[in-house]
């Protein structure tokens, strides 16, 4: 059988006649070369099948070309009827069975120059190909096919590459690639050869031997003498034991042959250079949703090449991301791509993703013809399954939990104790072999340079899956993921504080679909697994914002009556936990209870970090709550416990929380030296993080203070510092005290660019954008406290170009907006503008009503120069805040 010609689709495994596929390629097929047998040997049809003892009816069939692959057992007795030994009974099966590939658009029955069998004139014959149809144009291969001959060329004059992968990964099209590449190099000549089942070593040196234009399989060795040449091998799995005698035999009697093979694992001869072959790139999830964007990744192009086969209409916008889903969730694979496409035919890419999202092993091809076989991709994954032993499978079930990419030591841990090919657990042995098995075979990708580079592919791990569900391993197995992770979280959770939490975030973002997979399959089987899990992710939660969903599985696990005996230590952190993100979206006063109960144990148990924790999280939660005195008890508790227990990070965290009370009581002076001495500690401690929220209240208090230029000088500062560590929350709190002292220095072109990017919605932000243009109280009724910082610039912008009315309209939006938040330090401030905008006498008074209010609710002493605002009412405000509130080190 000749090599046959696709596109970035192992052809190994597509449904076609290879007779057929064999006379279309020039050369006389089977069926004509049975008829010169028995003529040359004086009989007619009916006496060969009386002599092979078949019916004459079976030799009619076969010589008019009717029966395209005959039994092996029948052409086994005609060779014996007609009287064929030794090679030439090799090529007369070989030729039955499809295997010889003929020469194609070159004469190869004799070489230029001599005779059949001698060695070609190469000084006068240019390079020929045999036995390869022409390369088609592959889609994002071009580096692999420069690889892959510069590994061919640079290697030993007689080396063997071996292209190995997944059925469907697109072996045999880059082997096509390298093979039309490498001509020039190949004075010789260049063939190929596909293997076919249960082949023997005769029947391979013999279609070997026909390819390359030589009679008699003896005469091979010098037809290959003298000259460079490369002859491909495909599908070498079919035969390997035949494949392997012959590629060993080649190397002693062809010096000069080199050979490029694929299939779904490597030969094992010596000298074999195993290249493992890749499914193509797929858009990450950050690729955008604009089609250029996506079609720029080979996985995408790829499969709209084959999409636009079946479908004239091109993509409609809203198709984009269903097409970066879908060949993400496709793996990448060639078949598994072209397999999907074909249903464009009739289902848009949305239905497509729907359908198919969950099952792509599902997807298989229509059979061309009756005698062909639909190509599945759960049989192509099967193929490749059982080539490994027990151990090797039961390991790949154990490693398709992973969700996303993994470490060794990942792999190690779950693999502690699968049985290795000894019979010893692989856990307790170097694992490396047994992962490199999987490399090698196509199954597990290799990708990056961290701890966190292998992934199976999808197709594969979703077999794996299946197949762990049909022994009955998939509760065990899931068990035993959670855990692991859990164990992962808790080792993590030490380093998110400090100068380590921008790299421990890292970590577990790195890990984050693992763990929520573990969270989600514990919670239903293990509770304590679960709840441990949880109680070493508050931190996490809260730095990517994701601390609703995070206090929603605390008090899930928490709430589980199978919780209620776990280790009173772990149920403790899990509600610190719940009142540390319960205060991001302002319900920390619910969760009260549940910190003081946590406080009660730490105490009785001796645990000095929860106790910190404890009093830390009561500090904050209770200022949100109005209980500003208990909130200063808690902090200087903290700061007390942490000064004994010589902890400097806690010394300096509670430093910077007292200094909102000395704010909250118009001590800027006091404000000053607590953030002096919060910044010596954390450079003592190597606090990057802490020293840029330090500098950033550093900047609140100096506009507070009416020090508007060294407000902006030193916001900015923490601004870059902040971008540099990738906090973005609190340099967005910091860019609205830099844009309320721009604007009340009289800045206002530099305050308007500020304010622009306040509104600008963050990459993957789900929040509305500040309120813009003119005030509307309907539509910012319900806007996050965080947006007041905009309507506050907005305010002191009016103020200063001498619109009092529009300044006091947005005043009295920044009041109602910071009134849904914790600090309501923000709505006096806002209130002492408005108080110096409104113009109307009794409303005045009502608005100096609720700010009087507001300062005994919240024990706020206003500053000297608000009191001269409430004073002379109408006079430009110079001091109107944004937030007086410390940037949170929690």
């Amino acid at each position: 059988m000749t090599l046959s010609d696709h596109d970035d689709c192992d052809p190994s495994e597509q449904s076609t006649d290879p007779s057929a596929q064999g006379r279309d390629e020039g050369g006389a097929g089977f069926d004509e070369l049975l008829r010169q047998r028995r003529l040359a040997a004086g009989l007619t049809q009916a006496d060969l099948a009386a002599r092979a003892g078949i019916g004459v009816r079976t030799v009619r069939d076969l010589e008019r070309g009717r029966s395209s692959r005959p039994q092996r057992t029948t052409v086994a007795l005609l060779g014996t009827a007609l009287g064929l030994t030794g090679s030439d009974r090799d090529a007369f099966l070989v030729a039955a069975r499809g295997a010889t590939a003929l020469p194609v658009g070159a004469a190869a029955a004799e070489p230029a120059g001599g005779t059949p069998g001698a060695a070609p004139a190469v000084a006068d014959t240019a390079p020929r190909t045999f036995g390869l149809p022409a390369p088609v144009q592959l889609i994002g291969r071009d580096a692999d096919v420069a690889e892959i001959a510069d590994l061919i060329t640079a290697g030993p004059a007689a080396g063997i590459v071996n292209l190995v992968g997944l059925a469907g990964v697109g072996k045999t099209g880059l082997a096509l690639a390298v093979g039309a590449r490498l001509g020039p190099a190949h004075p010789g000549g260049v063939a190929g050869i596909v293997i076919t089942e249960e082949s023997s070593a005769g029947e391979v040196l013999a279609a070997i031997a026909t390819v390359f234009g030589v009679g008699r399989s003896a005469d091979l060795a010098a037809r290959l003498a003298g000259a460079q040449a490369l002859l491909v091998v495909d599908a070498v799995e079919r035969a390997p034991d035949a494949v392997a005698e012959i590629l060993r035999s080649l190397a002693a009697s062809a010096p000069t042959l080199r050979i490029l093979a694929t299939g779904r694992h490597p030969v094992g001869v010596p000298g074999e250079r195993v290249w493992p072959v890749a499914p193509l790139e797929v858009p990450p999830a950050e690729a955008g949703a604009d089609l250029a964007s996506v079609a720029r990744y080979p996985a995408a192009a790829l499969f709209l090449a084959r999409l636009r086969q079946v479908r004239r209409d091109p993509l409609d916008p809203g198709e984009v991301s269903a097409l970066a889903d879908l060949v993400r969730r496709l793996g990448g694979l060639p078949l598994a791509l072209e397999l999907a496409a074909a249903r464009g035919r009739v289902l848009d890419l949305n239905e497509m993703l729907d359908r198919y999202g969950d099952r792509v092993l599902d997807l298989a091809s229509r059979p061309a013809t009756r005698e062909a076989v639909a190509v599945n991709l759960r049989d192509a994954v099967a193929a490749s399954y059982r080539l490994l032993e027990p151990g090797e499978q039961a390991a790949l079930r154990r490693l398709s939990m992973f969700r996303n990419r993994w470490s060794v030591e990942l792999a190690e841990a779950m693999l502690a104790d699968v049985p290795g090919p000894d019979g010893d657990p692989v856990g307790t042995s170097d694992q490396v072999p047994l992962l490199d098995r999987l490399v090698a075979l196509g199954l597990l990708s290799v990708r990056g340079s961290g701890p966190y580079r292998f992934r199976l592919l999808d197709v594969v791990r979703d077999f794996a899956v299946e197949q762990a569900a049909a022994v009955g391993e998939t509760t065990s197995i899931r068990r035993r993921h959670a855990m692991i992770f859990a164990r992962l979280a808790g080792r993590i959770a030490g380093e998110l504080t400090g100068a380590n939490l921008p790299a421990g975030v890292g970590r577990l973002d790195e890990v984050s679909s693992d763990l929520s997979a573990a969270l989600a399959h514990s919670a239903n089987d293990d509770p304590h697994t679960a709840l441990f899990l949880a109680s070493r992710l508050p931190r996490w939660w809260r730095f990517r914002g994701r601390d609703v969903a995070g206090r929603q599985w605390l008090r899930r696990v928490l709430d589980d009556p199978r919780t209620s005996d776990a280790d009173p230590t772990t149920r403790a952190w899990a509600k610190v936990g719940l009142g540390q993100l319960a205060a991001e979206h302002h319900a920390g006063r619910q969760e009260l209870p549940a910190v003081e109960e946590a406080l009660a144990t730490f105490q009785q148990l001796g645990d000095v970090a929860g106790e910190l924790a404890a009093h830390t999280i009561l500090c904050r939660v209770w200022t949100a709550a109005g209980g500003y005195d208990r909130a200063r008890r808690h902090g200087e508790a903290v700061l007390a416990l942490a000064s004994r227990t010589s902890r400097v990070r806690d010394m300096a965290v509670a430093q910077n929380n007292l200094t909102w009370h000395e704010i909250r009581v118009g001590d800027l002076r006091a404000a000053r030296r607590r953030l002096a001495a919060v910044d010596q500690l954390a450079a003592q401690c190597g606090d990057d993080r802490l020293r840029a929220l330090t500098v950033a209240n550093l900047a609140e208090v100096a506009r507070l203070d009416g020090r508007y230029a060294d407000a902006v000088t030193l916001g900015r500062r923490a601004s870059a510092a902040l971008a540099d560590l990738g906090d973005p929350g609190h340099r967005r709190r910091v860019l609205g005290t830099v844009g309320l002292a721009l604007a009340q220095d009289g800045r206002l072109d530099e305050a308007a660019a500020v304010l622009a990017e306040l509104r600008a919605r963050p990459a993957g932000a789900v929040a509305e954008p500040c309120p813009a243009d003119e005030p509307d109280p309907s539509a910012i009724r319900e806007l996050p406290p965080g947006y007041g910082a905009c309507a506050s610039i907005e305010a002191t912008m009016a103020l200063r170009r001498g619109d009092r009315e529009l300044a006091a309209e947005w005043y009295a939006v920044a009041a109602r907006t910071y009134a849904t938040g914790h600090d309501l330090r923000d709505v006096a401030e806002a209130l002492v503008g408005l108080v110096a905008t409104t113009d109307d006498p009794p409303e005045r008074t009502a608005v100096r009503d609720r700010l009087a209010a507001v300062c005994v609710e919240g024990g706020i002493t206003l500053l000297p120069g608000e009191r001269v605002l409430i004073r002379s009412s109408g006079a430009v405000p110079s001091a109107q805040r944004r937030t007086g509130a410390p940037a949170g080190t929690q």
